[in-house]
């Protein structure tokens, strides 16, 4: 009688088990693709399918030569994104917090500023030819103690540069590049903010020490200058879907006010 192979959502099912019974901690390999195969009697392409399966849940990751890695299970946060932008008198301006602001937050490894070509998003705003290179201000950062939670870019036109070269140095002052660019001509600014869901790159899964199966959270704030209305600044802050809801408080219109009105008959 030959025995019935498994599917990848088995293999699946019954390797979620062991993570979630901590048959391995945190950062620890749990096994090689090769092993599993043999273990559960399938095909590598099963496992690989299978292994796919729990790192779009934000469970493991497969890492080159070490094998499937168990993820942090982080906490969750359900944030309430508002509209209002606040200025703190210490650093400068606050806007809707992708965290609670309690919270203390640290920075992974140094941030650091780069001229880089710019992806379609930054070249398109900017009505720049394609690859263009842009400044590019770069940090990694999370609750302290825990993984990295969200990788924030923020890329300034050529134009706003040459307006307030200092945006570009190491230290941008009180205020940050913001208050700089402020400063230079193109105050006050106004922002608007996409939000959308797509697959990361390579380099933001290694930044975020996430599997590339695992979806993350784009959320893209344009700065717009007062001087001509052109787009001078675009901030992207990329999170993993597995470390935030996303919340919004529904308001009623006038039509739905409570209690109802009765309808009169025609």
């Amino acid at each position: 009688m030959t025995t019935k192979k498994r599917t990848a959502r088995e293999v699946a099912d019954d390797i979620r088990i062991r993570v979630l019974n901590k048959e391995k901690q945190a950062g620890e390999t749990l096994a090689t693709i090769a092993q599993l195969s043999e273990h559960y009697d399938v095909a590598r392409e099963t496992v690989r399918s299978a292994v796919n399966m729990l790192a779009s849940e934000g469970l493991v990751r497969s890492v080159h030569r070490r094998g499937v890695v168990v993820q942090d299970r982080v906490r969750r946060r359900r944030i309430r994104r508002g509209q209002v932008v606040t200025r703190n008198p210490h650093y400068g301006y606050v806007f809707p917090a992708t965290h609670d602001p309690s919270e203390k937050w640290v920075t992974h490894g140094t941030p650091f500023r780069s001229l880089e070509a710019a992806p379609e998003l930054v070249t398109t705003t900017f009505d720049l030819e394609p690859g263009t290179s842009v400044l590019r201000r770069r940090r990694v950062m999370s609750p302290e103690g825990e993984p990295p939670f969200q990788l924030v870019d923020t890329w300034i036109s050529p134009a706003a540069v040459a307006d307030a070269p200092q945006v570009a140095e190491p230290s941008t002052g009180l205020g940050g590049y913001l208050d700089r660019l402020e400063e230079a001509g193109h105050g006050p600014i106004s922002w608007r903010e996409i939000i959308r869901v797509r697959m990361p790159s390579p380099e933001e899964a290694k930044l975020l020490e996430i599997a590339q199966a695992l979806p993350v959270f784009e959320i893209a704030m344009t700065g717009y200058s007062a001087r001509d209305d052109q787009p001078i600044e675009v901030t992207v802050k990329v999170i993993p879907s597995d470390r935030v809801e996303l919340c919004t408080d529904l308001v009623r219109g006038d039509s739905a006010e409570w209690p109802v009105d009765p309808v009169t008959p025609e």
